[in-house]
């Protein structure tokens, strides 16, 4: 009797999964179910993502001391609710949902899971108004590597309302969020920028366009005769001191805390005239869009230190923790990515 052979295609994609919080070796490279896209959703084929601070938090749940239970509340109370890390992407459009009007199969594009996570994976599924059409003039590597960075910034210089001409002081000027800090306020809003950073990292900070750079192992900015409108701190590095800097009706800005940034937060606030902005991230499509054509203008330029092929997420992460990176870590999911 004859057997008819069929040809079944697998459901299957690789991605790295981890199930235990811990250091990077809890990252682990398997194969799931290939996502389906919902009627408002595209589906992506996940070129590059990269390793962010957000990734090693939810990792290893720990960001800073004195937040460990509010952190397992968020990513999961005995093992991480998303077993899939990832925050920011680039890759083309696999497939489309049925109200999803301005992409088409084909399309490249970069995107933004944020807290969703997901993007260490070869498919993604995003909201259609969480992608963004690739900018021409860059690589899928360097697209991958630039929105969780410039998105922050851009949300924070915007609350802050920073003018031209106007002095922000920088902390944590390397850093993801930091080097598109110097950007923005320097290239789009026309800021005079200072940057605070380590002592090997100097040369970094003034290449993406800092007008002065503060060495921290060598100076207290705190201790400066000078003031400037806005301090902006992109890792929790600021003293309370560090108001005195501040003109009245500055601007303190703080993209991440912990206890002891709140303590100075309630003091600046009940203590003095200076602003604090410390929201949560609300990306926009128009945001999207906009960063897109900053890049297309050379204003902002992803600065990409070094790529790794998924199956070595975890060397990935263990050099981001190291602190030894100048730019961006990529992973990439396809070797030979060309445009």
């Amino acid at each position: 009797m004859a057997v008819r052979m069929t040809n079944k295609v697998s459901n299957k994609i690789k991605a790295i999964v981890y199930t235990a919080y811990g250091p990077p070796d809890v990252l682990q490279f398997k194969e799931i179910e290939k996502p389906v896209p919902k009627d408002s959703e595209v589906l992506i084929k996940v070129l590059a993502t990269t390793v962010t601070r957000y990734d090693c938090w939810a990792r290893s749940c720990k960001a800073h001391t004195g937040l460990g239970l509010l952190m397992r509340l968020w990513f999961g109370l005995r093992k991480p609710k998303n077993p899939i890390l990832g925050t920011e992407l680039s890759g083309k459009i696999e497939a489309v949902g049925r109200n999803v009007k301005r992409f088409k199969i084909g399309d490249p594009v970069f995107g933004y899971a944020g807290m969703n996570l997901g993007a260490y994976a070869e498919y993604i599924c995003l909201s259609e108004g969480s992608v963004a059409l690739k900018p021409t003039n860059v690589t899928y590597v360097e697209a991958a590597a630039v929105l969780q960075g410039s998105l922050t910034a851009l949300f924070f210089l915007r609350k802050a309302t920073i003018k031209r001409g106007q002095k922000i002081l920088i902390l944590g000027a390397s850093g993801g969020v930091g080097m598109y800090s110097v950007q923005l306020a320097k290239y789009h809003f026309g800021a005079e920028v200072t940057g605070v950073c380590s002592t090997a990292k100097l040369e970094f900070v003034k290449s993406l366009g800092a007008d002065n750079i503060i060495d921290y192992a060598k100076e207290d900015f705190t201790k400066r005769n000078e003031t400037c409108d806005i301090i902006f701190d992109t890792f929790a590095q600021s003293s309370f001191s560090g108001g005195k800097v501040l003109k009245k009706g500055g601007a303190y800005l703080f993209a991440t805390y912990g206890p002891r940034q709140l303590l100075h937060m309630l003091w600046l606030k009940l203590a003095t005239r200076i602003k604090v902005i410390s929201p949560l991230l609300n990306e926009t499509t128009e945001d999207l869009i906009l960063i897109k054509e900053l890049i297309e203008s050379r204003i902002i330029k992803p600065i990409i230190d070094k790529c790794f092929p998924l199956k070595q997420t975890a060397d990935a992460h263990e050099y981001f923790e190291s602190g030894q990176k100048k730019g961006n870590i990529v992973i990439k999911l396809a070797q030979n990515i060309n445009d």
